[in-house]
């Protein structure tokens, strides 16, 4: 079958930099590619080479006649005289209200996207940063079209926002090439993976978990001592295996394969040990709410809500866009005072406060410009020239948890390789200044984090690395982010604002979250020939989740049982008639967990 676009031996460079050398490669119908890789590595020129945005400096770029592709990338600009009617909708023709409510696929995305109560009238200059994007989004997905080229299109979008994009893109019968950071967005959409570094094009089968795996038996098959990345790709895909199954959505990489790849890989953290120091260390008042009341633009926000946060917690915070949550935030940080109640902050908090904006909040809580007149490094070095991560006091071999970092360490592993530590901080990108903050926030060591959407400029690597910093990390964290993947990866506890004046606890985190909200199921298979595209038979999924929900308990169950037996061989390891017992009850436990954790993954995949 003939390509929709083909890549042969095509080179394009900025200055002496080479970001695409020789590349081959082609889209087929149907193809749904994610692509990844390092910031500034070459994904957006891939993207704008592609669409024939850019021309290549070397070789060819073709595509099958009368092909209808659109593109997104993180320059595309809506025009400034423009109402938000006429950038979605002028160029399908269809300006009236009648005509775009008329057409399913119209209608679907403007809703899905929260078009309309943006105000369709609404002139293009007045919206924020993140509603440009959703409009622009929106105008690229309105036609019919062959092939959709998107770059990071989950940014600005809440978690409802990529569940609704994730399922409208497995519906369609386009293909699809998207960058993103978002692994969930990654797994759940793609079945195929490109990685782009040093100029070069690398394709998997799969999406995140498969290119997980991949990335970590490359490193196998070196036979010689990994560096961090590769390291990381084990201790991510540990996590993806021994975490609960949900944690994956398309687990299709090859089970027994992956197990003698992390067998020597320990848990991500020690939630128990980091805990009790987090109790010594702060003590038992951190940050509370009390009858607190909050009203913004006549909706109240918090109505004589009360909310502790404990030593040690680790929250995430979700809610639909414009629910609140930056505004609970800084409610929390002390930026904002209460309407009614009051806020109480324990005696020993030192606390750090990520905004979305650029500008960064201190170890005290303030708000300060970066330093502009400063370097990269100079500006980490203000705040400290050492820092360490993890428990100080915890004596033995359970320090595996502290990580002492020099600043250009820190520095180097949330994305500033040593080249770009003697830039001008003056001259940094936008993505790179956020991450300065964070940088510049953990070099304080506080005890406190509130991160308010961290994960946006930050490619996947570097999201290993602070999820990496953060596992070892003895405090207690608030999180809001529309990254669900992050969230269920360095949270315990999910907590969501739902519009009625609470702070809602939700035991069943994002996905409870997203049923309480009415969603849709996620999609995680391919397009179905009905008209509701990926959605599977709801007979059959209700049956499965039913099902998922049993083994779920059992597995849990199993888990409890193992854990006991552990504890039990260690107190008896001198007697080896128990000791033989206590160990052939325990592998039976194990090939149960294991057969059990086998059918989940199958029913999973029903389940949706």
């Amino acid at each position: 079958m003939t390509n929709l676009v083909n890549l042969e031996a095509v080179s394009k460079s900025y200055g002496t930099h080479p970001l695409l050398s020789g590349v081959s490669l082609g889209v087929g119908v149907g193809d749904r590619i994610g692509v990844v890789g390092l910031n500034g590595g070459g994904k957006t020129t891939l993207l704008e080479v592609l669409a024939g945005l850019q021309a290549p400096d070397a070789g060819r770029v073709s595509r099958a006649r009368g092909v209808r592709l659109t593109v997104l990338t993180q320059r595309t600009e809506l025009p400034e005289w423009a109402s938000v009617r006429h950038a979605v909708l002028d160029p399908l023709g269809v300006t009236t209200e009648h005509e775009w409510a008329a057409n399913p696929r119209v209608r679907g995305v403007l809703d899905g996207l929260g078009i309309p109560s943006l105000g369709m009238d609404r002139p293009v200059a007045e919206l924020s940063g993140g509603e440009r994007r959703r409009v622009a989004l929106a105008a690229a997905l309105v036609p019919e079209l062959d092939l959709v080229l998107l770059d990071e299109p989950t940014n600005h979008l809440d978690v409802e926002g990529v569940r609704w994009l994730a399922e409208h893109l497995l519906a369609r019968r386009c293909a699809v090439v998207v960058v993103t950071h978002d692994r969930w967005f990654l797994d759940t959409v793609c079945t195929r993976t490109w990685e782009v570094a040093d100029g070069q094009v690398d394709g998997y089968d799969g999406g995140y978990a498969d290119w997980v795996y991949a990335r970590a038996e490359r490193g196998r098959r070196r036979g010689v001592a990994e560096d961090r990345r590769r390291n990381l790709a084990r201790k991510e895909l540990a996590w993806l295996r021994r975490g609960p199954p949900a944690r994956s959505s398309k687990p299709r990489y090859r089970i027994e394969a992956a197990e003698a790849l992390i067998a020597d890989v320990p848990p991500p953290r020690d939630t128990v040990e980091l805990l009790a120091f987090a109790r010594r260390r702060l003590g038992r008042t951190v940050l509370e709410l009390e009858d607190v009341t909050v009203t913004i633009g006549g909706r109240r926000v918090l109505d004589a809500e009360t909310w502790r946060i404990g030593p040690g917690e680790r929250i995430g915070l979700v809610g639909v866009n414009g629910s609140g949550k930056t505004t609970l935030l800084r409610l929390l940080a002390g930026e904002r005072e209460p309407d009614a109640g009051r806020r109480v902050q324990g005696q020993t908090v030192r606390l750090a406060h990520l905004h979305q904006d650029l500008v960064a909040g201190s170890a005290g809580g303030e708000s300060e410009d970066l330093p502009e007149s400063l370097r990269v490094l100079e500006a980490v070095e203000e705040v400290a020239r050492h820092v360490t991560l993890g428990p100080r006091e915890t004596p033995g071999p359970r320090e595996s948890g502290r990580q002492e970092l020099s600043a250009s360490q820190l520095a180097e592993r949330l994305g500033f390789p040593a080249s770009r530590q003697w830039t001008s901080v003056a001259d940094l990108s936008g993505g790179e200044r956020r991450r300065l903050q964070l940088t510049r926030l953990l070099m304080a060591e506080p005890n406190v984090l509130l991160l308010d959407e961290p994960t946006n400029d930050l490619d996947i690597d570097t999201l290993q690395q602070l999820e990496d910093l953060l596992d070892g990390w003895p405090g207690s964290l608030v999180v809001v982010s529309h990254d669900r993947y992050f969230v269920d990866r360095v949270c315990d506890t999910v907590v969501a604002l739902l519009g009625d004046g609470r702070v809602t606890h939700l035991p069943g985190g994002i996905k409870e979250y997203l049923d309480r909200r009415g969603s849709a199921p996620a999609p995680t298979g391919s397009t179905s020939e009905s008209s509701s595209g990926a959605r599977k038979d709801a007979t059959e999924q209700r049956a499965a989740r039913k099902e998922l929900a049993r083994l779920e308990r059992q597995l849990e169950r199993l888990a409890g049982r193992e854990a006991e037996l552990q504890r039990q061989i260690i107190q008896r390891s001198a007697d080896p008639a128990a000791f033989r017992e206590l160990d052939g009850e325990l592998r039976a436990v194990l090939a149960a967990k294991n057969d059990l954790e086998t059918r989940w993954l199958e029913v999973a995949d029903v389940a949706g």
